[in-house]
């Protein structure tokens, strides 16, 4: 998964460091993530891994890191199973 999430962080992303030099924790924000490129990221996201963001997961803390992008991708497909 992380894979496929860095990989879409160069697609719509558009940090100004090479990907390989981003730490899974490290805060994306800090290293150029602007709020316009994590919502192109966000729409990304919802296409390579079929979910849909919800609107309480729809905040800084959802993409502050690929660690975090990761964990509310496993939170929206974990409520889909329960739902």
């Amino acid at each position: 998964m992380n894979t496929t999430i860095r990989e879409l962080l160069v697609k719509f992303g558009k940090l100004p460091v090479a990907i390989d030099q981003v730490a899974d924790d490290a805060d994306l924000y800090a290293v150029g993530l602007t709020s316009f490129a994590s919502v192109q990221l966000m729409l990304g996201i919802e296409e390579a891994f079929d979910v849909e963001f919800p609107d309480n997961l729809l905040n800084r803390k959802s993409f502050a890191s690929i660690s975090a992008i990761a964990k509310t991708i496993d939170i929206i497909n974990d409520s889909r199973k329960v739902a």
